[in-house]
């Protein structure tokens, strides 16, 4: 006897009970995330909310800001607005520092066939590993002899030793699956070895230097150890270090410390918005044809 096809295949009725099985842990999954996401961003909430009492006063703050209002804030620029404008110049210059130096070191530890490349990649690795405070103190000892305590420029470096060798990994990650063929037929209709990277390589390599100039940025704007180590004076003081000297003088008004943290926390959170597609880096399809 020859069992048919149809004898075999039984339908199932849309909306049984296996289906409903296959379907329940999605919800569960969904609803387990939404709460370890609120937990998580509630922080973020209460520092929203306690920057927009009135009394500044968070103890009797209420869950909801009734009746919110922004005298914080207007204390928080007019005392920490220098601060915070220090803090973006000195981001801005470790990311701009940071890529001129790790673009084109990452380009060669990918593309340029040597002995010493990979003792190059293993000391980038060792300089990640040294604790930040064993460098502060190194560099403050230099910087002392140099005059560049209480420097914007004094910063920057002093950043960029963190942020460099983390970009020169992320970069070297993507360079190394370009093509060498690419930077070849640049040659070959007459352009240089300088001219060719920047035709050629940065425009191909456009998410992953985004990528680390992002990092680069968040780097220089969480640092707290060197601006603590390598600044003295009232004259250059990254946001970071002001939020924690504030802490001691507005005990009693906590409406203008929260608003100085939520003022520090919205270039991060921008930048994250404007270049989160950024971040994982493309693909070189388009460039080999």
């Amino acid at each position: 006897m020859t069992i048919t096809a149809a004898t075999k295949v039984r339908s199932v009725p849309p909306g049984n009970s296996s289906e409903k099985r296959r379907t329940a842990p999605t919800w569960v999954f969904t609803v387990t995330g939404i709460l370890f996401l609120a937990v998580m961003l509630f922080p973020i909430y209460w520092m929203i909310n306690a920057s927009l009492q009135p009394s500044g006063n968070t103890l009797t703050a209420g869950f909801f800001p009734t009746n919110p209002s922004f005298a914080g804030y207007e204390t928080a620029i007019s005392q920490q607005g220098k601060n915070l404008i220090t803090s973006l110049v000195v981001s801005a210059g470790t990311v701009v520092f940071s890529l001129i130096v790790a673009a084109p070191a990452a380009y060669a530890l990918a593309q340029f066939k040597f002995r010493w490349i990979n003792a190059a990649l293993l000391a980038i690795l060792i300089s990640q590993m040294i604790p930040g405070i064993v460098i502060a103190n190194a560099l403050y000892a230099a910087y002392n002899d140099l005059g560049l305590l209480n420097s914007i420029p004094g910063l920057i470096l002093a950043d960029a030793t963190h942020a460099i060798p983390f970009a020169i990994l992320i970069l070297r990650a993507f360079m190394i699956g370009i093509p060498p063929s690419l930077v070849e037929a640049a040659r070959v209709d007459g352009a240089g070895l300088v001219r060719a990277f920047f035709s050629i390589v940065v425009p191909i390599s456009r998410n992953s230097i985004i990528t680390a100039g992002l990092f680069s940025f968040l780097f220089s704007w969480s640092d707290f150890l060197f601006a603590l180590t390598l600044t003295t004076t009232q004259d250059v003081r990254p946001v970071t270090l002001g939020i924690y000297q504030y802490l001691g003088s507005e005990v009693s008004n906590w409406s203008a410390v929260m608003a100085t943290a939520v003022l520090s926390s919205l270039p991060a959170i921008v930048l994250l918005l404007i270049a989160q597609k950024y971040i994982a880096a493309g693909a070189t399809g388009g460039a080999v044809k």
